[in-house]
């Protein structure tokens, strides 16, 4: 019997184990855990990240970007940069993302927001006087530049995280980057998000995954920090825009190779 068993077709007793397994993990996970309830622990973490973040004068780390595109044929694609973000409250902020695609620099020096495509060695400058909250919202809303996580960089921060936000949960503990953090989830009518915050006495956003819920296949946005300083003190230097030699000054709607997917996965990312 035994020799009939190991030369016959592979056995599906093992998969089935393994879905019941899973199944039986999810359904532990969805009702097991009074954790979960507990949206009012996850706020509060939440609060705690963003008074942290929002009172530190001066920020430098380093980040990845992933962020996923569903084709026609509905095939998940993944595109990966990378950059480093400085920042000194409350107006001046250097930032670059550099990916397949992109290689592309922001300087803000409270007056004046420069957006630099290194590729095509071309800048725009825009008048941008006031905050760096206002400078994003300028870039966002009238030339549709977005700064990764930008919204981890607001003076508001835990009011603009938790707008339209209908249900709050605290997942449990997770490791990134070999930081112990705390993972919260939230949903709103358009998004789920999570994030997972380094535990102790300086609770720093370590990885922020945005879902979309509007488009086919939930393709998500995922931001890991790392390389956290907040004790270098920033010169002003660090904010001073000098454009390379033989850099061209050019209309913003001139601005060729700034954004984050090549211009077919664009249309995708929208659609």
């Amino acid at each position: 019997m035994n020799n009939s068993r190991s030369n016959g077709p592979p056995s599906t007793a093992r998969p089935k184990r393994a879905r019941l397994a899973s199944l039986t993990f999810l359904v532990a996970l969805a009702v097991s855990s009074p954790a979960l309830a507990e949206g009012e622990d996850a706020k509060q973490i939440l609060k705690a990240m963003s008074d942290y973040v929002t009172s530190q004068q001066h920020i430098q780390l380093q980040y990845d970007v992933d962020i996923e595109v569903i084709t026609p044929h509905v095939e998940k694609l993944q595109f990966a940069s990378s950059g480093h973000l400085k920042l000194s409250r409350p107006d001046k902020l250097r930032a670059t993302r550099s990916g397949g695609y992109t290689d592309v620099e922001v300087v803000f020096d409270g007056k004046t927001a420069t957006v630099l495509g290194k590729d095509s060695n071309t800048f725009t400058q825009l008048d941008a006087r006031g905050s760096i909250d206002q400078m994003i919202d300028r870039l966002r809303t009238e030339h549709y530049i977005e700064l990764p996580g930008a919204d981890l960089l607001l003076s508001n921060l835990y009011d603009e995280l938790v707008a339209g936000v209908i249900e709050a949960k605290y997942i449990g503990h997770g490791v990134v980057d070999g930081a112990e953090c705390e993972h919260l989830a939230f949903r709103n009518q358009e998004t789920d998000w999570q994030l997972w915050v380094e535990r102790g006495n300086a609770p720093i956003p370590r990885k922020y995954v945005i879902t979309s819920k509007t488009l086919a296949a939930a393709p998500q946005y995922t931001l890991r920090i790392k390389a956290w300083d907040t004790d270098t003190p920033l010169d002003a230097k660090a904010f001073t825009f000098e454009p390379p030699a033989g850099a061209k000054s050019v209309d913003v709607t001139a601005l060729a190779d700034i954004g984050e997917l090549p211009p077919p996965a664009e249309v995708m990312k929208e659609q």
